[in-house]
């Protein structure tokens, strides 16, 4: 799938993406950023900030940037910031593949339910990598393909049907670790059947 077309189906998700995905995607966000214990002073960028589900998650004490490249969508998100009063969130137009951040800009970095929609994963990782600091947290959420064989074949079934909702199916969660060089510190789930898993990365440069 080509930015173009993510950008495209996604600026047309921003009218109804939180009425769809609000509930889904909410709580395992938070799952992921009470993993990283967030101090005050800490700088978080989220990549795929989409229309802000996240941002009033995030403690006020900290600084959140947030980057997507549906402009709609972050249209949507900046009047969140203003209507909740998000002082310390900011928000930029950016292809998470060539971010304008200097190395180490960062101490952590969330990737919400995006990894499945970008066109190349490596690419994204090892940006999130540049840009966050030595030993900083790296959260990870998003569905993975099943081990089981049957789903494994079901997923790739549907995988072209999936590819015009705007995400990508078939991607192991090993993947991350053996292609994408991250120290992977621990997978979890909210509950046993929990179809987006949370990878806790540690940034070992």
């Amino acid at each position: 799938m080509e930015k173009k077309d993510i950008i495209k189906i996604y600026n047309r998700y921003a009218s109804v993406y939180d009425f769809i995905f609000s509930r889904v995607f909410s709580p395992r966000i938070n799952h992921g950023l009470e993993k990283i214990n967030i101090k005050n002073g800490d700088t978080i960028i989220e990549v795929g900030v989409g229309t802000g589900l996240s941002l009033s998650l995030y403690p006020h004490g900290c600084t959140v940037v947030g980057i997507d490249i549906a402009r709609k969508m972050l249209e949507k998100a900046q009047k969140k910031t203003k209507r909740l009063n998000l002082k310390h969130v900011h928000l930029f137009e950016m292809d998470a593949e060539n971010m304008m951040f200097k190395d180490d800009s960062f101490d952590h970095a969330v990737l919400p339910f995006v990894i499945t929609v970008v066109p190349n994963i490596e690419k994204v990782v090892a940006e999130v990598k540049r840009v966050v600091k030595k030993n900083g947290n790296i959260i990870i959420v998003n569905h993975f393909c099943n081990n089981h064989s049957f789903f494994t074949s079901l997923e790739k079934f549907v995988s072209p049907f999936f590819m015009k909702l705007g995400w990508k199916t078939g991607i192991p969660i090993e993947f991350i670790s053996n292609h994408c060089n991250v120290h992977v510190k621990e997978i979890s789930k909210r509950h046993s059947f929990d179809l987006w898993p949370l990878i806790h990365a540690v940034n070992k440069k």
